[in-house]
């Protein structure tokens, strides 16, 4: 048996190469089990596994060594291959996840930009843990904590300048780190350090923490954010209520098949 196999890169951006995932077509669930392997054998940051419910779509989310509950850009990677090569027709996609019913449109004024609708995951402010400092190399400004901890330093410069030992600092913190400042160019940036001891090329996810956050310390719903990792990512980000619109671009880099 043959599925299809799409592998797209999600938020990309001008000089930007976004974060890339998997996507594969099913005609109905796979064990578990087996998607897991999947996921392990292809070896991207995230591999989404997707079929047909009737209306709507469902939608699970592997890493090579774990399922995770939300993952933005391996949606936005799903939603772009369901709307421009399954369904161009289409103006959005609904999907079914553990994190709920999510909804990607195509943007109003361009067609290419699509919105994924996310739940908000708003952090509280926390002390600063013993040693994140040392572990960072940085002074945090502020801690703050939701399902990952965030991490406010004053410039852009600070959040590149950083060379962690990524897999100490996990363990050391038992969470992912999302570091963040004001962007030069943007109204801010961020890196994303994961459960899977590595830095995350572009987080959708990460920004339905970080927009709680800057929407309140900015005073604006509207904001551009670029995560600034190796491949670096761009997000074009609204808060509305207990939702995050995150919105970005994709490319299809190769198709296949995979065989089961």
């Amino acid at each position: 048996m043959s599925e299809n196999y799409f592998h797209v890169d999600a938020f990309i951006g001008a000089g930007l190469r976004g974060n890339p995932a998997g996507v594969c077509l099913l005609e109905h669930p796979l064990a578990t089990e087996q998607m897991q392997a999947i996921a392990n054998e292809l070896y991207l940051p995230e591999t989404a596994f997707v079929w047909d419910e009737g209306g709507m779509y469902g939608i699970r989310w592997f890493t090579p060594t774990r399922e995770v509950d939300l993952c933005g850009h391996a949606t936005l990677a799903t939603a772009h291959v369901l709307l421009s090569v399954v369904n161009p027709a289409l103006h959005d996609i609904r999907f079914r996840s553990a994190s709920g019913e999510l909804h990607v449109t195509r943007d109003a004024e361009d067609r290419e930009r699509l919105i994924l609708d996310f739940p908000s995951r708003p952090p509280q402010k926390v002390t600063e843990p013993a040693g994140l400092a040392a572990l960072l190399g940085a002074q945090p400004l502020e801690v703050w904590q939701a399902t990952s901890m965030l991490v406010i330093l004053e410039h852009e410069a600070q959040v590149r300048a950083l060379q962690p030992d990524i897999p100490e600092l996990i363990e050391q913190l038992g969470c992912g780190v999302i570091v963040t400042a004001p962007g030069d160019e943007v109204d801010f940036v961020s890196r994303y350090f994961s459960l899977d001891r590595s830095e995350d090329p572009v987080t959708g996810s990460a920004h339905c923490t970080l927009m709680p956050y800057w929407v309140a310390r900015l005073g604006r719903h509207k904001l551009h954010a670029k995560q600034i990792s190796a491949r670096g990512g761009e997000l074009f980000c609204e808060l509305k209520g207990e939702r995050t619109m995150l919105g970005g671009y994709a490319r299809i880099f190769l198709r296949g098949e995979i065989t089961l």
